[in-house]
């Protein structure tokens, strides 16, 4: 999974980049970089580390997340409201964007818009990413009205249909509708699927608060869900959150208890990434190695295959699963399999979160 975090200036965008992948990039009130940090976290999932514990493999690899920060705002990097380059390339890759909205107060560090307003600045946002769809949008519709003057009859039908949906997408953006939340078919998602359309990408709200805010931050969540719904919304203090995560584990924990913080806000942050997305993740074991894998809701066995190996997927005869729940009931494979629990599933099979699987194929 990649995310892409993206926000106004001096929001604390690379805070949260460092809090989340235990990076060091540099924090300053403002960057007008255009190369962005990047960095992986690994997703904490404890059945992986009880998995680990049985089989004692040579390896045990979680799942990852990549994260992009940014760094300058999209306004800084933009030519007449279009996003371009570098920039441009990360969020049009990222499954999804982390968008980090400042609550928290410093004298030291003055908002870019002069005062703190979360639902202004992520409006904000959302013009500058609707504004960079709008002129992809014209500049498509300019190329459309140029191709149909030469157009033979038979080409005309594509290009009026393609025409009629990106009005249509225009108008909705224009009144303030992000295209994911416009409605299309099958048909007309192929068609959009090349653009390098921003509104359509799933969106996270990260709201970087103070410490004096930690006992209103569910509050805080509650209230910018009532006016973005569509949007998932967690609230972290950025600055003590990076200051926990150089910690070593027993110390984090510690201090968290300390400050009545009951998750890591890596924990929150992939928990409601995955959800936003659809994700989760099952998991291959061995003595080489114990590995988790992340697929997208409703994937077929042959298609989670491939996550493995392009192999595995062409040469698939059947995969032998069994749930994590099931294998802790038994504790081990022997058992599972005089239980009957550990069964046989075929190239339709759906997979599961949390599935143990064994491929089996032929090339």
């Amino acid at each position: 999974m990649k995310v892409a975090i993206i926000g106004l200036a001096k929001g604390g965008k690379t805070t949260i980049f460092n809090t989340l992948t235990k990076g060091n990039a540099e924090v300053t009130a403002y960057s007008s970089s255009l190369h962005p940090n990047i960095g992986i976290a690994k997703v904490p999932d404890t059945r992986l580390l009880d998995l680990t514990e049985i089989f004692h493999p040579k390896k045990s690899t979680p799942a990852e997340v990549n994260y992009v920060d940014t760094g300058a705002s999209l306004k800084a990097v933009s030519n007449k409201g279009e996003i371009t380059g570098e920039i441009l390339n990360y969020l049009t890759t990222a499954d999804a964007l982390l968008q980090v909205v400042r609550t928290f107060e410093d004298k030291n560090i003055v908002h870019s818009e002069g005062n703190i307003d979360a639902e202004r600045d992520i409006s904000t946002m959302d013009l500058e990413l609707a504004f960079s769809d709008l002129t992809i949008i014209e500049r498509r519709l300019n190329k459309i009205d140029s191709a149909l003057k030469k157009a033979k009859v038979t080409e005309r039908d594509s290009y009026l249909k393609e025409q009629n949906l990106l009005n249509r997408i225009k108008k909705d953006l224009e009144n303030d509708i992000p295209i994911r939340q416009q409605a299309f078919d099958q048909h007309e998602l192929k068609t959009i699927q090349h653009y390098q359309f921003l509104t359509i990408k799933p969106m996270m709200i990260i709201l970087n608060i103070g410490e004096t805010q930690l006992a209103q931050s569910t509050t805080l969540e509650n209230e910018i869900k009532e006016s973005y719904h569509q949007f998932a919304v967690v609230a972290i203090c950025g600055k003590l959150e990076m200051e926990l995560s150089q910690l070593d584990n027993s110390s984090a924990r510690e201090f968290r208890d300390t400050m009545g913080l009951t998750e890591p806000a890596l924990n929150r942050v992939i928990n409601s990434s995955y959800s936003l997305l659809g994700l989760f993740s099952f998991f291959t074991t061995g003595a080489d190695e114990v590995k988790a894998w992340t697929i997208p809701s409703n994937t077929i066995a042959p298609q989670a295959a491939s996550k493995i190996h392009s192999d595995i997927e062409r040469g698939f005869i059947r995969a032998e699963v069994i749930s994590y729940t099931d294998f802790k009931r038994c504790g081990n494979m022997s058992e599972a399999r005089k239980r009957g629990v550990l069964r046989t599933e075929g190239k339709n099979y759906i997979v599961q979160d949390g599935d143990i699987i064994n491929f089996l194929f032929n090339v």
